[in-house]
């Protein structure tokens, strides 16, 4: 199972994404048996964010049916349509990462405090 961002921009600027975004997209038909969670993300700049759980044997596949779906539910639900996918891919974490090693935890490049489980 993947996580994979959906970004969708609005028909003119200032439309919020319709409530019920994410259930639309897992009502699709087909569905069923490749998303096991889709969660909307209606602040996410630039644009909203989908977030897909889709079941696949690896990352492009993944991006693939993410984008299949979204674009499916983009031509099919009528509250969205007129809106446009303009990304898909997995979330970017690296600075999350990088903000917690800037946490003041110890030595420095550390996580935690604590003895290194290697000492």
């Amino acid at each position: 199972m993947f996580l994979i961002h959906a970004a969708l921009r609005a028909p003119t600027p200032g439309v919020q994404l319709p409530s019920g975004t994410a259930e639309f997209i897992r009502a699709l038909p087909g569905a069923a048996g490749l998303v096991e969670h889709v969660s909307a993300h209606p602040g996410a700049l630039p644009d909203p964010v989908v977030g897909v759980y889709v079941l696949a044997d690896g990352l492009a596949e993944a991006e693939r049916r993410t984008e299949d779906l979204c674009r499916r539910a983009l031509d099919e639900v009528r509250a969205l349509r007129g809106w446009r996918v303009t990304r898909v891919g997995v979330p970017f974490v690296a600075p999350y990462y990088e903000r917690l090693l800037q946490c003041p935890s110890g030595r420095p490049g550390r996580i935690g405090t604590g003895p290194f489980p290697s000492t």
